[in-house]
């Protein structure tokens, strides 16, 4: 046998063993159960990530790493590194977006029916778990030892944000790695690594812009 021969039959043996394995609506649904009884327990998650952006109105795909915080149910901090860093945080009542090179910040108020509610939903989706049969349709595949669910929007609000997100979890539970389909074709991958569920310190979710910051409220106050 040659030596290109096997290891390509390798190979081919190794994408065999990670064949998906569809799960039963009754499967999905006891995994959810056990995704709340997790997310009780163990509400605070903070993990270093990396991103690719593929935007249908670019050639090359725009990457980006930086490291999230969260706690459930609504309050979240996303500091972006590299050539456009960014810092995204929220209380769950106002949401801050800072921009370090241009010393800029937008900020809005997180009222009841806030134009921001769906956005902020499908941004936390993938970190929050939490009601997701309300929001989506899911289904699950078992691939190897992971577990990769698809939902699709039920409500027109995420439809127009959201065509398709899957989320690939650990057998911790852990999710791993994002994968968010838009209506318009572009398609955002996250991978998410050095998982910490410590307790995180309020100030993690507050922001006061430093001095000379010049702040724009683009849904007014």
């Amino acid at each position: 046998m040659s030596k290109s021969f096997a290891c390509t039959f390798l190979m081919a043996l190794t994408v065999m063993g990670v064949r998906a394995e569809p799960l039963s609506s009754a499967d999905v649904k006891s995994l959810l159960g056990r995704i709340r009884d997790r997310r009780a327990t163990t509400p605070n998650l903070q993990a270093d990530f990396q991103e690719e952006r593929k935007v249908h109105l670019l050639d090359e795909p725009i990457a980006s790493s930086g490291k999230v915080w969260f706690e459930a149910p609504n309050k979240f901090r996303r500091e972006i590194k590299g050539n456009a860093p960014s810092i995204t945080v929220s209380d769950g009542q106002q949401l801050w977006i800072y921009y370090p090179k241009f010393k800029s910040a937008e900020h809005y108020s997180l009222a009841k029916r806030s134009p921001l509610d769906a956005g902020i939903t499908a941004l936390t989706a993938g970190l929050s778990l939490q009601n997701l049969e309300a929001n989506y349709r899911v289904t699950g595949t078992k691939e190897g030892d992971h577990i990769v669910l698809e939902l699709q929007p039920r409500v027109p609000s995420l439809r127009r944000l959201l065509q398709r997100l899957e989320i690939t979890l650990d057998p911790n539970l852990h999710v791993i790695r994002t994968n968010m389909l838009q209506p318009n074709g572009d398609q955002i991958v996250t991978t998410y690594t050095n998982h910490d569920h410590a307790l995180l310190a309020a100030s993690i979710f507050e922001f006061n812009p430093p001095p000379g910051t010049q702040i724009t409220t683009p849904l007014g106050k």
